[in-house]
């Protein structure tokens, strides 16, 4: 994928596992190689990520947005395998990718797109949706006005909630979400804490976040931190 040269010193993310995984894990990493155009992030790295709650840390510019691209499929490594549940990327990307749900809130793919039309779209693609959730979100994120409106029409902070909205209500087994406390009100900040609280308690769902620090207060299974 990327011609960066191997080198030996190439860093390695420092996993801290919080708790004793409950059971099998929902992603497995085996052997990956990763690099961006001028550095090489990690060299046969492997980890097992568990269901609840994982955070990956870093400073600005030290691969976290490019690791949730990686974990999703979005950006396959060089080297290694990653396996979803039983379901290698390598050999079945379209099985693994069904069990993920990440949107790039950075992204402009969804703009012209109505909400209500994208919680669609997100139902239609995960078999693990759950209106019952979405109905929750949508009320704790104070977003009932806005579903008839396309995502070009919503505050960075408004849009921001939508994604979140549906990447928690999609059941999805992997479930990325990039910084996502950024541009949100404090209410909305207070309620996604409380949500996150609770998947991290998730027996079957793996969520991975990538912040600058940790919520406080909030349980980990483990703490992945960049380089």
């Amino acid at each position: 994928m990327h011609n960066t040269p191997w080198h030996p010193n190439a860093p390695q993310p420092a996993v801290t596992q919080a708790n004793k995984p409950r059971a099998a894990p929902i992603l497995r990493l085996l052997g990956v190689r990763f690099s961006l155009p001028e550095r090489v992030l990690f060299e046969n790295w492997s980890v097992d990520i568990a269901a609840g709650l994982t955070l990956v840390r870093g400073a600005d510019g030290s691969g976290k947005t490019t690791m949730l691209a990686m974990l999703a499929g979005d950006v396959p490594p060089a080297a290694g395998e990653l396996t979803l549940k039983g379901v290698s990327l390598s050999t079945d990307p379209e099985a693994y990718h069904r069990q993920v749900f990440r949107a790039d809130p950075r992204a402009d793919t969804h703009d012209a797109m109505p909400v209500a039309h994208l919680f669609r779209a997100v139902e239609a693609l995960h078999p693990g949706f759950s209106t019952t959730d979405l109905a929750d979100l949508v009320a704790g994120f104070a977003l009932q006005e806005h579903v008839g409106k396309s995502l070009s029409m919503l505050s960075t902070g408004t849009r921001r909630k939508v994604l979140l909205a549906a990447a928690l209500a999609s059941g999805a087994a992997l479930t990325l979400l990039d910084e996502p406390f950024a541009a949100l009100d404090r209410p909305s900040i207070n309620f996604l804490h409380e949500v996150l609280t609770d998947a991290a308690h998730h027996p079957s769902r793996a969520f991975v976040i990538a912040d600058h620090e940790a919520p406080a207060g909030m349980p980990l299974a483990a703490c992945i931190d960049l380089a």
